[in-house]
C-alpha cells in the first residue's frame, strides 16, 4: 500500500491530474478529521480542509518529499485553524472607542519588545534556534525537534534553558 501511495504522490507531483484527484479524495477524509480536532466550529474545520486539499491541489509540484505529504497537509490545516481563531478573536475583540495608545504606551511596548529580541538574540544558537520555531513561529515540539535532529527530550531542554535565561535576562521572576 505505501509503494502505491509514493507512486500515487510521485504521479500527482509530475503533473497527473488522475492522480492528483485520486490523492485529494483518498486525503479528505484523514484531512477533515484532523481539521475537525482543532477548529473551534465545524464551519471552520471544513473550511480549513477544504483550504488545506485546495493547496494540495495547486501546489503538489512544490513537494520535495512524497513523505513529507502529511506533515505537510496537517501544517496547512493547523495554519488555517490557527488564522480563523485568530480572525475570530479579532472580530470579537470589543474595544473602547476611547482607547486609542498613547504615545507613551507605543514607546514603552517598542523598548519592550526590543529588550525581548536582544534578550533572544543573546542566547546561544541552540536555544535561540528551538526558542524561535516553538514559541516565535509556532511549531509543535516534535515538529522543531525533528527539523533540528534533536530528540523531543533535548529539545524541551534547551527551550526550558533559553526561557529561564530569557525571563531571568528581562528581570522577571521564575
Amino acid at each position: 500500500m505505501a509503494d502505491l501511495d509514493e507512486q500515487l504522490i510521485s504521479a500527482a507531483r509530475e503533473g497527473d491530474l488522475n492522480a492528483l484527484t485520486t490523492l485529494v479524495a483518498d486525503s479528505h477524509p484523514t484531512v477533515r478529521r484532523f481539521a475537525h480536532s482543532l477548529c473551534s466550529t465545524p464551519e471552520d474545520a471544513e473550511d480549513a480542509a477544504q483550504e488545506a486539499l485546495i493547496i494540495l491541489y495547486r501546489k503538489i509540484g512544490m513537494l520535495r518529499a512524497t513523505s513529507a505529504l502529511t506533515s505537510w497537509m496537517f501544517r496547512i490545516v493547523r495554519n488555517e485553524c490557527l488564522r480563523r481563531a485568530r480572525l475570530l478573536l479579532r472580530e470579537h475583540r470589543i474595544v473602547p472607542e476611547t482607547t486609542a495608545p498613547s504615545a507613551e504606551d507605543d514607546v514603552l511596548r517598542r523598548l519592550e519588545a526590543q529588550a525581548v529580541a536582544a534578550a533572544i538574540a543573546d542566547l546561544p544558537q541552540d536555544q535561540r534556534s528551538v526558542l524561535i520555531l516553538r514559541d516565535v513561529q509556532g511549531y509543535s515540539g516534535p515538529m522543531v525537534a525533528r527539523a533540528l535532529g534533536l530528540s523531543v527530550a533535548a529539545m524541551k531542554s534547551r527551550l526550558h534553558r533559553a526561557r529561564t535565561t530569557v525571563r531571568e535576562s528581562l528581570g522577571a521572576p521564575s
